[in-house]
């Protein structure tokens, strides 16, 4: 019965002071912070001055590119070069047989000095029957056959003359020499070898010039006549033509390293393919572009852009609808926004509707933003 009392006694202190504690707060314990909308770098878009210009696929060419062939039989004695070797005009290169052809110009040039003794001969004796003619010691017909003997002579004496030229020009032939400065390509005969003899046999290497060297593309038919058409329908004359620029780049180039000028414009449209080719002449000092390889042309299109605005080509973006720019909207809200595009300036493009001069373009995280997200602008560095 004691023990009773005393947890009766226990159980009521207990509830006394549970009844007494303060009470709980109601409120949930944790509250969950709005999120700050992300800082993207974004700028607006440049204003310049601008020319005009289109970009179209083409390849380089060799300005000079010559099979050097044998012009005279003989054995090929000699190759005065490496293969992929550098050379210049005028450098010796192969060099064929040439005791026969010396021969023949030695027996060629004493033709030529037996012809001269002859006219020489009969000159003396024409004076000599002439004096006698006039002391009547002899006859008009001995006057005359003198005559016709100081001509003749002096007409084999052309014929030999010739045939000494010819003879000194095969001698020549057996030396074969560079046209032009350029790259040697393989030999394609080995010294011992009989050449010249045939077609077949006269091929002995290729040279190709690299410096300048050509740039090569066709144009669309609608292009060269918008090009036509900034022109107000004028014709260049040639001097005009060979002062417009050119710019080319390799794939793995940014920008248009490689300048020189419009060498050539095809007089018509090729009706197969609806393009007007034309051909540019570039230095090439260093020998970067190679005949076929493929490079990017930029052509001027004859029209000055004043006031035009330009965005970075690092903000553009590409789906199904083309291509476009994120802009800053209202309450700093991104919106997607397609634009047409015009010339490239470096690495700044040109748009020519889809934006306004005074709206932020986003230029930086454009993985971060998505059209209708609500963002904090951050002016970003220009690219220059």
């Amino acid at each position: 019965m004691t023990k009773f009392k005393t947890s009766l006694t226990f159980f009521a202190a207990l509830l006394a002071a549970v009844a007494t504690a303060p009470a709980l707060a109601a409120e949930p314990a944790t509250l969950v912070a709005q999120a700050e909308p992300p800082a993207i770098p974004v700028i607006t878009p440049r204003v310049q001055t601008v020319n005009e210009s289109l970009e179209v696929t083409g390849n380089a060419e060799a300005v000079n590119q010559v099979m050097l062939v044998a012009r005279v039989p003989g054995y090929l004695e000699k190759i005065h070069f490496e293969d992929g070797a550098l050379v210049k005009k005028g450098d010796l290169l192969f060099t064929i047989q040439q005791d026969q052809y010396k021969a023949q110009l030695q027996q060629a040039q004493g033709q030529l000095l037996a012809q001269k003794v002859a006219r020489d001969h009969a000159h003396l004796e024409v004076g000599r029957f002439t004096q006698l003619l006039k002391q009547h010691a002899t006859s008009q017909v001995e006057v005359d056959h003198w005559v016709f003997q100081e001509k003749t002579a002096e007409a084999n004496i052309i014929a030999a003359q010739a045939q000494v030229e010819i003879a000194e020009l095969n001698l020549s032939y057996t030396e074969v020499r560079a046209p032009f400065d350029g790259q040697m390509a393989k030999h394609l005969v080995d010294p011992g070898n009989m050449v010249g003899a045939d077609p077949k046999s006269a091929s002995l290497a290729q040279i190709t010039q690299l410096d300048p060297i050509y740039v090569v593309a066709n144009i669309s038919s609608q292009q060269a006549l918008q090009i036509r058409a900034n022109l107000d329908q004028r014709r260049l004359s040639l001097d005009e033509l060979h002062r417009i620029p050119v710019e080319a780049s390799l794939s793995d180039e940014s920008g248009f390293p490689h300048k020189g000028t419009l060498q050539y414009v095809a007089p018509s449209i090729d009706p197969s393919t609806g393009t007007l080719f034309v051909r540019g002449i570039l230095p090439n000092p260093n020998r970067t572009l190679l005949p076929g390889v493929f490079v990017r042309v930029r052509l001027p299109m004859g029209k000055v852009i004043q006031s035009a605005l330009l965005v970075p080509q690092r903000a553009l973006q590409e789906d199904q609808g083309g291509r476009f720019l994120l802009v800053v909207g209202a309450d700093d809200t991104a919106q997607k926004r397609y634009v047409k595009l015009g010339s490239l300036v470096g690495s700044w493009q040109v748009v020519t509707s889809g934006v306004e001069r005074n709206e932020q373009i986003v230029v930086g995280e454009l993985w971060r933003v998505s059209p209708g997200l609500k963002i904090k602008p951050t002016p970003a560095a220009t690219d220059r």
